[in-house]
């Protein structure tokens, strides 16, 4: 029955409402709406499911450092090694929960932006009007639309009042669209079909009525919907670089294992010594605090978003921006302010900017102008608020009539009050103008707007500077070239005119006089062509992609400073994307502004640049934008005006919907990337360090120098706090001024292991040292000596986190100096050291003894030596072998 929904903007009447087995006077009978909701089911589209508490838990143990830390403690629980088991099954815990609490915050913050009510809808069934739940409506249904409701179903139009739609959430049109009845071409696009309501857009004016094509999923925004189900929602890039950094950990920590326990018993040690050996090496080879670390560092990035009105609903979601290469934009209020402007003025006696300040335009002593302006406040029904947000109320175009008119001292309720209204002809999109009489001591002064070419058509005088003149043709296609002209740059042009008639019942738009031309456009943000430059001076592509006209889009992308050579390219030039010849993907790929895209061509976009390797952040606030923000790497919807579907469907929710704040956060995450990146690479270096001295030491018959339990105090607490400090740093005062990293780059790169290599061995070398020279020259007993290796790893982890400065920064004036968390962490990591020697009963735990003055010189000269080579030593200064993004 509604098999043929895309076709119905094409049919006429009769024959739309036949097709339906409908009645245009009567509706639908009881039985007939029965017989439909049974087979359509209820208006309604397919809920998504939201993530619930087991299932945010449940992530939490999808991390592979998790996993063998759980492991770990089994082992350690079925050898009865119970201390070790309670500990690290008390890590996993500590891990797991600051995770989930962390997103199940976040979650929970953005559904309560989800909330939808049910609404009603009025049909006409068995003859008579009555009114329903939207989601009863069925296909055949004869609805009925009135003012500001939001459209219940995919409608075709049977008749219309004035009708006006606001479409912008399905299409992305700026501005209210005229709907009438009358039949569009078959191949028109879903913006341009005006004998159409669909289900999610909303009346900005008028009355209609029509019937329904289609309901629920079988919808437009059903289609949409469906779309977004379908679209492939990507893992985040630190999640994917985390997981492989893991996996890696955990074949690391097996061949090293089985290497030692091999050896050890083909040396004969005691198998008792070989599990201890075993669980030490499993401990020291996990970086622990890695979790934490990098949990707290995104929880933090999340908090400082949120305190510039960004909501995450991932935490990994705040880093995806930092390795973003590609941000596609709306045009409609994210780049623009979302509300029409008066920008130029045309008159027979000049052309006027009208861009300045109140002031400015009052002083502006033009009688053709004022005239103009006069004219366009007069015809007009929008009211002005006193410059609130929300107390203007009518067309957004006729709001800025409202708005230039009171910059010349020219305010509607003044005029009407000297010119009382006699009359209004509302505006018929047939002929496309609008008119009002007014009371004059002359008769009554008609005055007109409308589209250049209806208006021009009907103009037989032209206002000149020195009175009427003839307005011959020549003139006029001289006029209409103008206006195309400014139409080509994006403004939205309107035509004035007025005459004197002696009755109100005379013809509103016979025998004109042309008064001039009035240009208006969505003015950019005042901050949005600095906020793409920083974008472009950080590497990254900013792409527009609106639904709106091409020379609209691309004049607004050169105002911004998004397209300064070429034109917008139309949707309809993605075609089949996976069959375009790699001449025309090129070009798509270099095309910084898309007019007139529809949901699919957005979402095609998307997985476009995906396939060249781009991590991908979208923008978006309508139901349109539902799908690719779900393709996207990242989706960003607006949360003043965008829609629940959009809000769903996105990673982040600007609350209020400023593309300066996409830029804080990827400001934001670089510094998140760059401080775990230090973090895993200071956690690296020592626990690899940990690694090499079990293992060496166990080769060479030497005592264990470090205790499982004391393997994991060092991990858990004294590796956690500087990491941590390191994790919350404000980062690099220039990492806007980078390109961004390569997205396939992994956290640490080979250069990167090579530095942990070789700081490992130097590190382990100072313990391993500590150890013999406590063993040998000041004859400590093994527990003792043990005790000074513990110690010395423990203090050549504090001081060596000083080498983890920036590129090129100096040893006393860095990122890491100037962090005052480090130097707090230091100082609780040293009390922490103190108390594992002084305190009985955690002495007791960790089998520790004190070292005494000589032990403790020990101690300290060898734990400084590592600090001491990366800060002074030529050639081997830690920050050299750091590569940041840019190299």
């Amino acid at each position: 029955m509604a098999e043929n929904i895309q076709t119905y903007h094409a049919l006429d009447l009769d024959e739309a409402v036949s097709r339906l087995h409908s009645d245009r006077d009567r509706g639908l009978s009881r039985d007939a709406v029965d017989e439909r909701s049974k087979e359509y089911g209820a208006n309604q589209l397919r809920k998504v499911q939201q993530r619930s508490v087991w299932l945010i838990l449940e992530d939490q143990f999808k991390s592979i450092v998790i996993i063998i830390l759980a492991a770990a403690a089994v082992a350690a629980i079925a050898t009865a090694r119970w201390p070790e088991g309670i500990a690290l099954l008390a890590v996993t815990l500590v891990n797991t929960l600051i995770g989930f609490f962390s997103e199940w915050k976040a979650v929970r913050s953005m559904e309560a932006l989800r909330q939808l009510g049910k609404h009603r809808s009025r049909v006409r069934r068995d003859g008579e009007e009555q009114e329903v739940d939207a989601e009863d409506l069925v296909p055949g249904d004869i609805a009925i639309i009135g003012p500001e409701e939001l459209i219940p179903a995919d409608i075709r139009l049977l008749s219309v009042e004035q009708l006006r739609l606001n479409e912008a959430a399905l299409t992305g049109e700026s501005v209210p669209v005229h709907k009438t009845p009358n039949a569009v071409d078959e191949d028109t696009p879903l913006a341009e079909r005006t004998s159409m309501l669909y289900k999610g857009t909303s009346v900005a004016e008028g009355n209609g009525e029509g019937v329904v094509v289609a309901t629920g999923m079988d919808t437009e925004l059903g289609r949409i919907s469906e779309m977004a189900e379908k679209a492939q929602e990507q893992a985040t890039p630190l999640q994917q670089k985390l997981d492989k950094l893991g996996r890696r950990l955990a074949w690391i920590t097996l061949s090293i294992a089985a290497v030692v326990a091999v050896t050890g018993l083909i040396a004969g040690r005691d198998t008792v010594l070989m599990i201890e050996t075993a669980i030490a090496l499993g401990v020291a080879a996990v970086p622990e605090g890695l979790p934490i670390v990098a949990t707290i560092a995104l929880a933090r990035g999340m908090w400082l978003m949120a305190r510039r009105n960004a909501l995450v609903n991932r935490l990994t979601a705040v880093e995806t921006l930092g390795a973003t290469r590609v941000i596609f934009t709306d045009k409609t209020g994210t780049l623009t302010e979302n509300k029409m402007a008066v920008r130029r003025a045309l008159t027979p006696a000049g052309d006027h900017e009208l861009a300045g300040t109140q002031d400015r335009a009052k002083e502006i002593d033009d009688t053709s102008l004022k005239r103009l302006i006069r004219i366009s406040v007069l015809c007009n029904n929008a009211t002005l608020g006193d410059g609130e947000e929300g107390n203007s109320a009518g067309d957004p175009t006729e709001v800025a009539l409202l708005e230039v008119g009171q910059r010349f001292d020219l305010s509607r309720d003044e005029l009407v009050e000297e010119l009382p209204e006699q009359r209004e002809v509302s505006f018929d999109p047939d002929v496309m103008m609008m008119a009002t009489f007014h009371h004059t001591d002359d008769g009554l002064l008609v005055a007109v707007k409308g589209s250049p070419e209806s208006v021009l058509d009907k103009c037989a005088r032209i206002a000149g500077p020195d009175g009427d003149l003839e307005l011959i043709d020549d003139q006029r296609g001289q006029w209409l070239e103008r206006a195309n002209e400014l139409a080509g740059k994006g403004l939205r042009l309107l035509a004035i005119a007025d005459k004197q008639v002696d009755s109100a019942d005379a013809e509103p738009y016979d025998d004109l006089r042309f008064v001039g031309l009035i240009g208006m456009v969505d003015p950019p943000r005042d901050d949005i062509a600095d906020s793409i430059e920083e974008c472009q001076r950080a590497g990254m592509r900013v792409v527009m992609v609106t639904g709106d006209r091409p020379d609209t889009g691309q004049a607004i992308g050169e105002q911004v400073g998004l397209a300064h050579d070429g034109s917008a390219a139309h949707g309809s030039e993605l075609g089949d994307w996976k069959q375009l010849s790699d001449e025309d993907r090129r070009d798509l790929l270099e095309t910084n502004v898309f007019a007139r895209v529809t949901p699919e061509q957005k979402l095609n976009l998307v997985k476009l640049y995906q396939e060249q390797g781009e991590i991908v952040a979208m923008t978006g606030d309508g139901v349109n934008d539902a799908p690719a923000l779900k393709q996207a790497d990242i989706g960003v919807a607006m949360g003043k005006r965008g829609t629940d579907a959009a809000k769903q469907m996105a990673d982040m929710v600007l609350r209020d919907d400023q593309f300066s704040t996409i830029v804080a956060a990827v400001r934001q995450g670089r510094i998140i990337f760059a401080n775990i990146r230090k973090s895993v690479i200071f956690m690296l270096c020592t626990n690899l360090a940990e690694i090499l001295v079990v293992t060496l030491a166990s080769l060479a018959q030497m005592p264990i120098p470090l205790r499982p339990l004391q393997i994991l105090f060092l991990n858990v607490l004294t590796d956690v706090f500087p990491a941590l400090a390191l994790g919350v740093g404000t980062g690099s005062r220039d990492v806007m001024n980078r390109p961004p990293r390569d997205p396939r780059e992994s956290v640490l790169t080979l250069h990167h292991w090579s530095a942990i290599g070789g700081w490992s061995v130097i590190i382990g070398a100072c313990v391993l040292a500590a150890l013999s020279l406590a063993l040998i020259w000041l004859g400590f007993d093994e527990m003792k000596a043990i005790t000074v290796s513990f110690l010395t790893l423990g203090f050549a982890k504090l001081w060596f986190v000083l080498n983890l400065r920036d590129r090129g920064s100096a040893v006393w004036n860095n990122d890491v100096v100037r962090n005052p968390w480090i130097w707090g962490s230091l100082v609780l990591c040293v009390s922490l050291l103190l108390l594992a020697v002084y305190w009985s009963p955690l002495s007791g735990v960790l089998q520790t003894e004190r070292p005494g003055l000589n032990g403790w010189l020990l101690i300290l000269g060898v734990s400084m030596i590592p600090a001491i080579l990366g800060a002074f030593a030529p050639g081997i200064r830690f920050y050299s072998s750091m590569r940041n993004e840019e190299t």
